[in-house]
């Protein structure tokens, strides 16, 4: 299992533009949506999982997330793996590699949100706040201290 970076030039960068664009999960068009007009400034970029040349899991470390007019920022987002290499411990890898590469931006405290419960908390992030998301779903927020 190789977790990377991605670049416009990545030879995974369109590979990984399929998968977000036909996954199960709904959000995962909006990431081929940017990744397609690469919308990415400063830090903000993809990470992949890669197994056996296959994409088999993307996140993003991005400014904003699905959260209206939210004060925190950076955040990980768009944590999603193929069902097929779910329970591998792939999406720890990927955040685990998004939160090494935050360290290295100098960046002090990353956000994820997500209404699943008892998730990222093993991954030593902490609840802080409740918000509600543009879908009008309320979304637990976890910071991750960096420091």
């Amino acid at each position: 299992m190789e977790i990377r970076i991605l670049s416009k030039a990545d030879k995974y960068w369109d590979k990984t533009i399929d998968l977000a664009e036909n996954c199960s999960w709904g959000a995962g068009p909006n990431l081929g949506r940017r990744m397609r007009k690469n919308e990415f400034e400063d830090f903000e970029c993809p990470f992949v999982a890669i197994e056996d040349d296959k994409v088999v899991g993307f996140c993003l470390i991005t400014k904003t997330d699905f959260i209206p007019d939210c004060v925190y920022t950076p955040w990980i987002s768009f944590v999603f793996v193929d069902e097929n290499y779910r329970g591998n411990r792939i999406s720890q890898k990927m955040v685990e590699n998004v939160l090494e590469y935050a360290k290295t931006k100098e960046i002090d405290k990353v956000y994820i949100s997500t209404e699943e419960e008892n998730f990222y908390e093993k991954y030593g992030f902490k609840q802080i706040d409740i918000l509600k998301s543009y879908a009008n779903t309320m979304e637990t927020i976890f910071e991750y201290d960096l420091k």
